[in-house]
C-alpha cells in the first residue's frame, strides 16, 4: 500500500486522496479476501518446482495467497510439502492439484488430513466424484475455467471460485487473451462467484483494472518466480532478467491426435527437444505400445522434468524456462513482500488518477 512518509510535503489533500483510494482498493479486493482468508488478493500461480514452501509461505506471510503446485508429486511428497509449509507460515495457503494425476483422489485426501482450507484444479474438467470429494472435506474448491461456456458448467457443478488464465501466462496456456477472457466472463460471471483473473500480469495499474470489471482478486506467477524467496537457480532468474516478452513463445502440436497444450516458455534447446518428443510419442501411439492417456502422461513427464533441469538444476539451454510474456517486467530479484507492496501502490495510483 502507499506508505505516508512517500507524501511528506506534498500536501495534505494528496495524503487524504491515497487513504481514499486505498480504502477504494481494499474494498475492491473484499470479497476475494473474505474468500481466500488473506490481506491482498493477490494469488501466486502453481508453478511446479517453484511454488514450494518457501514461496507459497513468503507470499502468505506477505499477505497474498500463496498455492503449493503439487504436480507430479506423490502423495507422500505432497504431505510433506504441506507440512513443512505450514511450519513456515500460519496463514492461509492452497494445493494445486492436476486433474489428470493418476493418484488425485489420495491427494484430495491429503489435503484433507491437513486441513487444507482451498484445493485449485488444473489441467482440464474435474473427474467424477472429484468435486464432491474436494467439498466434503470442507475445502473451498477452485477451478480453471477458459472458456464461458465452462465457466457456467463448472459454476453449475458447485465449485466455490473460478481463475481465467489468457494465453499470456506462462506454462500450460489456452488459446485466448486473457483481456478477451475478462471482457466475456466477468460481466457474466462475477455476479455469481469470486473470480480471479491471470495471465501478463505484471503491474498494480492492471489490476486495478481487472477489479473494477468485477474481478475477486488476480492471480500472478511470472512475477514472483524471480524472488529472493524462490529456489529457483540462479541461471534460471538470470534468464528472466534478459528476457523480454516476445522471448516468451507457445509450443507448438506436431500431430493432431495428441491432446497436447500448449506450453508457454523461453526460447532455448528444450523448445526444440519438445517437439522431438512429440514425434517419439506419436510413433508410439502408431506402433499401438501406448494408449492415448499415457501418450498424455508422457508429455506431462517430460515437462516435469525439463522443468526441473532448469529450476533446480540451472540448466537453461536443455531444461523448460516456463514463463508468461510478463517476464519482461522482471528485472532484479526482490523480496516478496516488496513485489506485493509495489503492486498495490500501483493499483492505488491508478484508482487515485481515475477518480481525480
Amino acid at each position: 500500500m502507499i506508505d505516508p512518509k512517500r507524501l511528506k510535503g506534498r500536501g495534505y489533500l494528496i495524503l487524504k486522496v491515497c487513504t481514499m483510494t486505498n480504502a477504494k482498493l481494499t474494498s475492491l479486493m473484499a470479497r476475494g479476501t473474505e474468500f481466500l482468508g488473506c490481506d491482498v488478493a493477490i494469488m501466486c500461480g502453481a508453478m511446479s518446482w517453484v511454488s514450494e514452501r518457501n514461496l507459497v509461505a513468503a507470499i502468505s506471510n506477505a499477505g497474498g495467497f500463496g498455492v503449493i503446485a503439487c504436480g507430479a508429486m506423490t502423495p507422500d511428497l505432497l504431505d510433506k510439502e504441506i507440512a513443512g509449509t505450514k511450519a513456515l507460515t500460519s496463514r492461509p495457503f492452497g494445493v494445486n492439484l492436476i486433474t489428470m494425476h493418476p493418484q488425485l483422489f489420495e491427494l484430495i485426501d491429503v489435503c484433507a488430513r491437513h486441513e487444507v482450507g482451498h484445493v485449485v484444479l488444473a489441467g482440464g474438467l474435474p473427474p467424477k466424484g472429484s468435486i464432491e470429494a474436494i467439498k466434503q472435506k470442507g475445502a473451498k474448491l477452485i477451478c480453471f475455467a477458459p472458456a464461458l461456456s465452462l465457466a457456467k458448467k463448472l459454476a453449475r457443478s458447485g465449485v466455490d471460485a473460478l481463475v481465467i488464465e489468457g494465453m499470456e501466462a506462462g506454462g500450460h496456456i489456452g488459446p485466448v487473451s486473457t483481456s478477451v477472457l475478462a471482457q466475456e466472463i466477468l460481466p457474466e460471471m462475477a455476479s455469481q462467484l469470486p473470480v480471479f483473473v491471470a495471465g501478463g500480469i505484471g503491474r498494480g495499474e492492471l489490476i486495478a483494472g481487472y477489479l473494477e470489471m468485477g474481478a475477486a482478486g488476480v492471480q500472478l506467477g511470472t512475477r514472483f518466480a524471480c524472488a529472493t524467496e524462490s529456489i529457483a537457480h540462479p541461471n534460471f532468474k538470470k534468464a528472466f532478467f534478459r528476457a523480454s516478452a516476445r522471448d516468451a513463445i507457445a509450443s507448438v502440436q506436431i500431430d493432431p491426435r495428441l491432446p497436447v497444450i500448449p506450453v508457454r516458455a523461453l526460447k532455448n534447446a528444450g523448445t526444440e527437444a519438445f517437439t522431438a518428443k512429440q514425434r517419439e510419442v506419436a510413433n508410439l501411439l502408431d506402433s499401438g505400445s501406448v494408449d492415448m492417456a499415457e501418450a498424455q502422461l508422457q508429455i506431462e513427464h517430460y515437462w516435469a522434468g525439463a522443468l526441473r533441469r532448469a529450476v533446480i538444476d540451472g540448466d537453461v539451454e536443455g531444461g523448460s524456462l516456463m514463463a508468461g510474456q510478463s517476464v519482461g517486467m522482471v528485472t532484479k530479484e526482490e523480496p516478496v513482500a516488496g513485489i506485493i507492496a509495489q503492486l498495490m501502490d500501483e493499483a492505488a495510483i491508478a484508482l487515485e488518477r481515475r477518480s481525480a
